[in-house]
């Protein structure tokens, strides 16, 4: 490394005040201020941000960037910090099989500038982590790496690697803190494999003189655990051996080794528990996912979350001219948050404006898709007359890509009827067996069928770019969870956004508005969706031959939806959780 391309920063001896702590116990109130040196901190396995360099694995590294856009437009001190992976995996479809393509990835030509190295123990070995930081004016990503660190989600996650990379973001991203000079206000856990920061903390406070129940309580009040799985029983586990070569070395406090030994059940530990045993605010991610998240403490009491509702960074993920019409109508104001009369200023918006917008959007989806071609190596355009549904979403049982083809005879009547076209894009996990088979079995009917292989188009290597060509271009989006599965989801907020027709289950984040918002799909059984999907989108195809139906459906959605999309809606929710004050 060339010195002369390095920040070089005096680390803190201590990065916590416990004079400050004393000070509030004694006022019997513990604060928690925030300012450039005292920032919002918030950590993520998974950062899904290609402008700076980083591709994520789906929409909780969406959410981390959206995250830290909207914190910088609200001139929020933020500061995010995360895992540089020195590659990263593409996807590409041959003979119906997915197949990862590795490119490596290089952080000086992203704008991020080396600081300095910090060092974490495991295994015996001390082992050396690159800081290297990108600034914004009121935000800052803050990321460690190593030659040697791997992809997102490497491994199994329970395993050795897995741990080394969490273990990496927490105990060396923590002494990344203290390299800058900064001291978290507040430590927001997006999600258990960021456990280590908090644990991270808390040792910094017992090994130097704090009493350990204090650090603890401190920790605890300054530790914010958002959870995005509904199901603590999925998550992955780890052994009391596996601790004892990767977490233990990095202790320094006896107290804190004792207390995390203690949580071990039969050798074994779930970080979910830990996360919530060191965080005592917690928060879901939509009003439905807060309620039945089913979570349980270390004395079996079921655990109750906030409810926070995810948003998107709007001048991201919409059409600027959408957004700037939205402005001009007064409906959004300079944060992109609705406005307090948004609900009667909707009925200025036009199907004749709507149109106008998406001709715009179909221009910027063929412009994209010159560079990503579908199955059959087609380079897709689309004339404004072509109506498009999309699926575009991460590649996992529960959100059921699959279930428009269950009756290929039924989806090529409806299509036909409108000369339309259904694009399906989406990520498979790598050592997903079960979505690679599902996807190879939709392709194999698609090419069987001449007029679905016409007018059904996947493309691999869903990314980013192409999720907001999708959603600027298409006419109706399907979104179809199992009801009680989705966390909150993102990707149908950007549509509702730049005006495609909502067809979805009534889970996650939709939930958040009224089944009467949008072309709700229910039944008692599949069998009873499936059919109620295929009338959705028969409905979706005959709402953009109606002006007046046009008009009606879309200000519905935006009257339903505008504050539960709304990223600044989110932030400022945070904050009022988090400051109070």
């Amino acid at each position: 490394m060339d010195n002369s391309e390095a920040y070089f920063y005096h680390p803190l001896e201590n990065i916590e005040d416990i004079d400050d702590f004393y000070e509030a116990v004694k006022r019997n109130h513990l604060t928690k201020s925030i300012s450039d040196e005292r920032p919002y901190t918030y950590w993520t396995i998974e950062l899904y941000d290609q402008k700076n360099g980083i591709r994520g694995g789906g929409g909780l590294g969406v959410l981390a960037a959206d995250t830290r856009r909207i914190a910088e437009k609200m001139e929020v001190p933020f500061t995010l910090i995360t895992p540089f992976y020195p590659s990263e995996t593409h996807q590409v479809v041959k003979d119906g099989l997915v197949e990862d393509i590795h490119v490596p990835i290089d952080y000086h030509k992203f704008g991020f500038r080396y600081i300095d190295k910090v060092s974490i123990k495991c295994c015996g070995n001390l082992c050396y982590l690159d800081v290297i930081e990108k600034r914004f004016k009121k935000s800052r990503i803050l990321a460690i790496t190593e030659p040697n660190f791997g992809e997102l989600y490497s491994g199994m996650s329970g395993s050795d690697h897995r741990l080394y990379q969490e273990v990496a973001l927490g105990f060396g991203g923590y002494a990344a803190l203290k390299l800058v000079g900064l001291k978290p206000a507040i430590i927001q856990l997006n999600e258990v494999a960021t456990f280590f920061a908090a644990l991270a903390r808390l040792d910094e406070l017992s090994s130097n003189g704090m009493d350990f129940y204090e650090a603890v309580v401190y920790t605890r009040k300054h530790t914010l655990y958002t959870n995005h799985t509904l199901v603590q029983a999925a998550e992955a586990e780890f052994s009391l051996d596996q601790f004892e070569r990767y977490v233990f070395p990095n202790l320094k406090s006896l107290a804190v080794k004792k207390w995390i030994s203690d949580k071990f059940v039969s050798g074994r530990i779930k970080l979910s528990s830990i996360s919530i045993e060191i965080a005592e605010l917690k928060s879901g991610v939509s009003k439905l996912h807060a309620r039945v998240a089913n979570y349980h403490d270390l004395a079996g009491n079921k655990v109750k979350f906030k409810a926070i509702t995810n948003g998107i960074d709007m001048d991201t993920w919409t059409l600027p001219e959408t957004l700037e019409y939205y402005r001009n109508l007064g409906i959004i104001d300079d944060i992109n948050a609705p406005t307090v009369n948004y609900g009667e200023l909707l009925d200025h918006i036009t199907s004749s404006k709507i149109r106008e917008l998406k001709r715009i959007g179909r221009n910027k989806l063929n412009e994209t898709l010159k560079h990503y071609p579908d199955q059959n190596g087609r380079v897709l355009k689309f004339s404004n007359s072509d109506f498009i549904f999309d699926f575009k979403r991460r590649f996992v049982d529960y959100k059921r890509p699959e279930l428009p083809f269950i009756d290929p005879v039924r989806l090529r009547n409806i299509l036909e009827s409108r000369n339309a076209h259904y694009i399906l894009t989406g990520r498979v996990h790598s050592g997903d067996y079960n979505m690679t088979e599902k996807l190879r079995s939709i392709l194999s009917l698609i090419a069987k069928d001449d007029y679905l292989n016409s007018h059904v188009h996947y493309i691999s290597d869903y990314d980013e770019r192409l999720a907001f060509a999708l959603s600027v271009g298409s006419n109706a989006t399907i979104n179809l969870p199992i009801v009680g599965l989705e966390a909150c989801g993102t990707s149908w907020m950007k549509d509702v956004s730049n005006l495609n027709v909502l067809i979805s289950t009534h889970d996650g984040g939709v939930a958040d508005g009224s089944i009467n918002a949008y072309l709700n799909v229910s039944g008692h059984d599949e069998g009873e969706e499936l059919n109620v999907l295929y009338q959705r989108m028969e409905e979706a195809l005959a709402i953009w031959e109606n002006d007046f139906d046009l008009e009606y459906s879309i200000k519905m959605q935006l009257n339903t939806f505008l504050p539960v999309i709304s990223g600044a809606r989110m932030m400022n929710d945070y904050l009022n959780y988090l400051f109070p004050k």
